[in-house]
């Protein structure tokens, strides 16, 4: 069993909107890596795309920004703060994410400061990149 936090225990989002099952690296205020398996089950599949399902890339952004929550609350500088997205930049699609597919969400900060940060987000599957973005996270008192 891992010794890291659970997203749920860092993050203020919940079902159906947390899109990261566990970290598997963290360095707090530096760099997160999370997984999200897709199962197929999700309650956007109904309509994104009956009889093709196919992950929004919107929800992959947002599963990056997650992870990349996840980092940013971590380090203690940062806990009981709120992160919201300051913004998004250079964003990529590669590849379609379907269910059975385990997303692996990789986020490194290239700045943190007391009032958010910028960094680059990258969600692959099987080491092939599905999706890439800059990602700028504001920090905000709840």
């Amino acid at each position: 069993m891992s010794d890291l936090p659970r997203p749920i225990d860092l993050l203020p989002h919940r079902d159906p909107f947390l899109l990261v099952d566990e970290l598997t690296e963290l360095v707090p205020g530096e760099r997160a890596v999370g997984t999200w398996t897709i199962t197929g089950d999700e309650y956007f599949f109904a309509g994104h795309f009956p009889g093709r399902p196919t992950l929004p890339g919107v929800l992959m952004v947002e599963a990056l920004a997650q992870v990349g929550a996840c980092g940013a609350l971590a380090d203690e500088r940062f806990a009981g703060k709120l992160p919201l997205f300051g913004g998004v930049d250079k964003v990529k699609f590669r590849r379609q994410v379907v269910p059975g597919d385990v997303l692996t969400l990789e986020v490194t900060f290239k700045r943190m400061g007391s009032r958010g940060g910028r960094g680059t987000g990258v969600a692959s599957v099987n080491g092939e990149i599905a999706c890439q973005a800059e990602l700028m996270l504001v920090l905000v008192d709840v």
